[in-house]
């Protein structure tokens, strides 16, 4: 099959992925699979290699991703119950000041998001927004954007949360990298998007409290957790993780000192040992029985699934597109682009995101597009996290009514459509602009 034949067949592909998410309304996980399957078959692949390449795909991807989402997902859930998130809150205000609580807000979301989900942060922490709202008199917006943008750049480029894991996994970037500059972009993101922006955009958009969000203050049965504690337990798995990355870097191969980081700061290891730290720290030292812990972790992997067989399924159509030689024939075209690789990949999860909504399915799409250019080129190493981050400024840039965070924010803000645009659409937008900016620049050094 001609290579101009190979790349209508990966367009026709794409644009009924999107067709299937958007106006059918079908699963992505679902659709994913439906679509490699027919870019499989019509690229002229043998029915039975098809169906070798969609166990490849799902296998290589959460041979990895489910393992690593999984213990994050428990991590985090032991984090919410526990009440380590209000501590955090409680603790991060009260040192700032309530002058600063914008820039409390969103360090907290910062440090949160990186074990507990988006969603689930901001519904725990949106009862301090309305708290400091209601006694300062100040826009809603002057505090939830910061904690909105803290929870939203680390679930968009720090790991263990499932997107940058996703996207790592499949263009085989290594995780230290992929926190190294996640964090450098994130920070900027987080402090323009957040403090900087919540300040003007609460001036000029006064929302007070929705009288349906009227919201009891959370009760614990038992003691909140220490902050020195929480803060520990989200930071161990990094700093292993990274450990691992700097030895790599500056030992020789066959170190101990090195071989002892390999393993410790593989993520499996080091979320293992976060994990279990978390449910004897947090759980059954505070007074959980064993029985509530296997239960609470048990909880979390609920929401966990979906994102696990979605990114799996991502990892299928990357297999198919490669496997049929889709792959080859997008990777020199994109080659041939005066375009850096870095800039091709922003675009094309930019692209995705605006269409369908979804940030996962933007990053696991783009990454199986831009990957066998990857590849071609040759790129390895820091550069492979860079493109990570890029991916995932690109998945966040531009949220609007397709995307169910813009209503998630729209309802506990009590806000309109345009005002949730001029708000939470502008705030997604320059942290993915920021992001993608940081990361560009620090690719013309690397």
């Amino acid at each position: 099959m001609s290579g101009s034949t190979l790349i209508l067949v990966a367009l026709a592909g794409i644009f009924l992925l999107l067709f299937l998410v958007i106006r059918t309304k079908l699963h992505a996980f679902v659709a994913l699979l439906l679509v490699s399957l027919l870019v499989g078959i019509a690229a002229g692949m043998p029915l039975n290699e098809v169906i070798t390449s969609i166990q490849n795909g799902m296998g290589g991807t959460l041979g990895f991703v489910a393992v690593v989402v999984g213990l994050g997902a428990m991590f985090g859930k032991m984090l919410e119950v526990s009440g380590g998130a209000e501590r955090l809150a409680a603790t991060m205000i009260n040192k700032f000041g309530e002058d600063k609580a914008t820039w409390a807000l969103g360090i907290t979301g910062f440090i949160v998001a990186i074990p507990v989900f988006f969603d689930v942060g901001f519904i725990i922490l949106v009862p301090i927004v309305y708290g400091l709202a209601r006694k300062t008199g100040k826009s809603l917006l002057h505090y939830g954007i910061p904690l909105l943008a803290g929870l939203a750049v680390t679930h968009s480029f720090i790991p263990p949360t499932p997107g940058p894991i996703a996207v790592a996994q499949l263009v085989n970037a290594e995780l230290g990298w992929v926190i190294l500059f996640g964090a450098i972009a994130g920070i900027p993101a987080m402090i323009l998007a957040g403090p900087v922006f919540g300040r003007y955009i609460g001036k000029k958009i006064h929302l007070e409290i929705p009288d349906y969000m009227e919201m009891e203050e959370r009760e614990y049965d038992k003691e909140l957790p220490s902050f020195g504690m929480v803060t520990a337990l989200i930071l161990i798995p990094l700093v292993l993780i990274l450990l691992n990355t700097v030895t790599g870097v500056l030992l020789e191969e066959g170190n101990t000192i090195r071989n002892i980081f390999t393993f410790l700061g593989h993520p499996f290891v080091a979320l293992t040992i976060a994990t279990l730290l978390t449910f004897y720290l947090l759980g059954t030292k505070r007074g959980y029985t064993r029985q509530e812990v296997q239960d609470i972790a048990t909880k979390s992997l609920e929401p966990a699934g979906i994102i696990i067989l979605v990114t799996g399924a991502g990892g299928v159509f990357k297999q198919v597109l490669i496997d049929s030689g889709v792959g080859e024939v997008l990777g020199d075209m994109m080659g041939d682009s005066a375009l850096p690789p870095i800039v091709l990949a922003f675009l094309i999860a930019t692209a995705v995101r605006v269409a369908q909504g979804s940030a996962t399915v933007a990053m696991v799409t783009a990454a199986g597009l831009i990957t066998p250019l990857l590849e071609m080129v040759g790129m390895t190493g820091p550069a492979l996290g860079l493109i990570v981050i890029a991916i995932a400024s690109g998945a966040t840039v531009l949220s609007h009514v397709n995307d169910s965070g813009f209503w998630l924010v729209n309802r506990y803000f009590g806000m309109d459509v345009k005002d949730t645009l001029r708000s939470w659409t502008v705030m997604e937008t320059i942290i993915g602009l920021t992001g993608f900016v940081v990361v560009l620049i620090i690719s013309f050094f690397i």
